[in-house]
């Protein structure tokens, strides 16, 4: 499972003109699942994004994580982070999941995370959303779980 994360100072998911997630200080995490992907790596992804460091401490070091800071986590379906960009110009989206598969996977994500964290909103799966952000700082990371892990 991949995760790209970014701390942000406010972030929110619109779909067909409604907001359906939204929070201030916390992290943005658009979410890929690949083939092979399990509820192992799910909640592995978890952990990782809730105790990733990524927020300035007393001296401005990055080291405190998002349980640290209790901020928001807004948890985006992105298929296209489990394309295949090597080669070409197109990309392949061979290694994503299945869409059932993709989705059940999500879904888990997003139970873990409700359990582990107090405040968490999320996108639509299989929906067209807009996603409105305000990166802070700007700070980005790119965050792997596979289901060895």
């Amino acid at each position: 499972m991949i995760a790209l994360v970014q701390r942000v100072s406010h972030a929110e998911v619109v779909v067909d003109g409604a907001l359906v997630g939204a929070i201030g200080r916390g992290i943005l995490a658009l979410v890929g699942v690949q083939k092979g992907d399990d509820e192992r790596a799910a909640a592995r992804l978890v952990e990782r994004v809730l105790d990733y460091r990524l927020f300035p401490d007393e001296t401005g070091r990055m080291n405190r994580s998002l349980r640290d800071i209790a901020g928001g986590l807004l948890l985006v379906p992105q298929f296209t982070l489990a394309a295949d960009t090597a080669k070409g110009t197109r990309a392949s989206f061979t290694s994503a999941a299945a869409p059932d598969e993709a989705e059940r996977l999500f879904d888990k994500v997003h139970e873990l995370a409700r359990a582990m964290h107090g405040e968490v909103a999320t996108g639509r799966f299989g929906a067209d959303m807009q996603v409105s952000l305000t990166n802070d700082g700007p700070v980005t990371f790119w965050l792997t779980a596979s289901p060895a892990a």
